[in-house]
């Protein structure tokens, strides 16, 4: 799945030991040794508002840094303490987890979850607080590039009947899957969708066509853009919020692949972002448990497509105390109703990613065929179409490692983290996987 995915923003103010004597930065976007003077930085206030940058790397490639703003006035404690405050003061908290690089880190350290202030007990079941969908990860556990071929990675099995675990290769997927399973896969493809603006310095990330030549998109940096110009192929309309734009476009998307922040290394083939079976065009980021799938191995399973089109809601983190307090945009899908005729009929259903999970369960809901979905998956919440689940290893404060909690139980969840993380298994989009039967 989102994994994450790649919130664009505008850059924030880095540390203060990463500021030069005339308050200039490094460019994060160049590579290491090259130093580019951007313009000085403004006060904080002036910065309220800004969109995420699904762009930018950390400049720093040995640690993750959030890209954000800082809150002023926030209780909290720490120069690296970031949030983005939306244009009606709803508070986007990215405050970035510090992670082991380099030296002993892997002999000395081992990165583990918070531990929750107060233990969860069966009653509070559907009230998941922000600091259990946290936990830290060494740096070199964040995969750079794909597996040299698809179905080499890692599948991390786990049975929630019995709790057993197993170690398997992707390529052993079949031999896991109970006989009479459909597979569902969401055959969306990522449109090259990162356009980059020269005045101002910038960049636009398409997330959703709204019709025509008119899409939705993120923006940076919003506060320096108007409505009614143009920045290259686009023509801004209308701001609307929270760094989003409708805009027109010229023509089809002729931009970069947009690759997670998280990403620092060149993608050498850029169909190694798309699944085998996508087909069709739509999304802003790949569903990322469908990256392990070889055209072999499709044929050794009874498999049925959907479409939902990754969009904003994969981008945006859980900001807010609980996470059913955070509040989703929706999505894109649709379903053959032939398509759907087998799912609703099967006598099991694996779903492959959060997107497919999201989209059945949203039509086992009575939904039509096609249409928005904002169903949030949260735990204690009632599965009546996935039996089981293929999905990624998840971002922190992810509504992705949310659904993955519901399914599996919050606690039993991070456990599993706990132990892939000890086992030295690849995280996020070009990561290992896992099999919840």
């Amino acid at each position: 799945m989102l994994d994450p995915v790649e919130p664009l923003v505008q850059s924030a103010p880095l540390a203060r030991d990463q500021l030069d004597e005339q308050r200039e930065v490094v460019d994060p976007g160049v590579p290491l040794g090259e130093e580019v003077g951007l313009e000085p930085l403004e006060p904080s206030d002036r910065l309220v508002g800004e969109a995420l940058d699904l762009g930018q790397a950390a400049g720093d490639r040995r640690r993750l840094l959030a890209q954000a703003v800082p809150q002023r006035g926030a209780d909290r404690v720490g120069e690296h303490d970031l949030e983005l405050v939306g244009g009606d003061r709803q508070r986007f908290d990215l405050q970035p987890r510090p992670v082991e690089c380099g030296g002993d880190a892997r002999r000395e350290r081992v990165a583990i979850f918070h531990e929750p202030t107060v233990p969860r007990s069966p009653d509070r079941i559907n009230d998941v607080r922000i600091e259990e969908l946290e936990y830290d990860l060494p740096a070199e556990l964040i995969a750079q590039r794909p597996a040299a071929r698809r179905d080499e990675s890692r599948l991390l099995v786990y049975s929630r009947a019995t709790g057993a675990v197993r170690r398997r290769l992707f390529r052993d997927l079949p031999a896991e899957v109970a006989a009479g399973t459909l597979t569902v896969v969401n055959d969306t493809r990522v449109v090259p969708a990162r356009i980059r603006i020269a005045r101002p310095r910038g960049e636009v990330l398409l997330l959703e066509r709204l019709g025509g030549d008119e899409w939705e998109g993120l923006a940076r940096p919003s506060r320096r853009l108007r409505a009614g110009r143009r920045y290259g192929p686009v023509e801004l309309v209308e701001e609307l919020g929270e760094g989003r734009w409708r805009l027109r476009l010229d023509g089809e998307p002729a931009g970069e692949t947009p690759l997670p922040p998280y990403i620092t290394e060149p993608l050498a083939d850029a169909e190694r972002y798309q699944t085998v079976y996508g087909r069709s065009p739509g999304s802003a980021a790949a569903p990322t448990a469908g990256l392990h799938f070889t055209p072999e191995l499709l044929g050794a399973l009874d498999v049925e497509r959907v479409t939902l089109h990754v969009g904003l809601d994969t981008f945006r983190p859980v900001t807010e105390p609980t996470l059913e307090q955070h509040a989703l945009h929706g999505e894109r899908y649709e379903v053959r109703p032939e398509a759907w005729e087998r799912v609703r009929s099967a006598d099991r259903v694996l779903a492959v990613g959060t997107t497919t999970l999201r989209v059945l369960e949203t039509l086992a809901r009575g939904a039509p065929l096609t249409g928005r979905t904002e169903l949030f998956v949260t735990p204690g919440f009632e599965f009546r179409r996935v039996d089981a689940l293929v999905t990624n290893f998840h971002l922190p404060r992810s509504t992705l490692l949310g659904l993955v909690m519901a399914f599996v139980g919050v606690e039993e969840t991070r456990r599993l983290y706990a132990l892939a993380i000890e086992e030295r298994y690849r995280f996020y989009s070009f990561g290992d996987a896992m099999l919840i039967l």
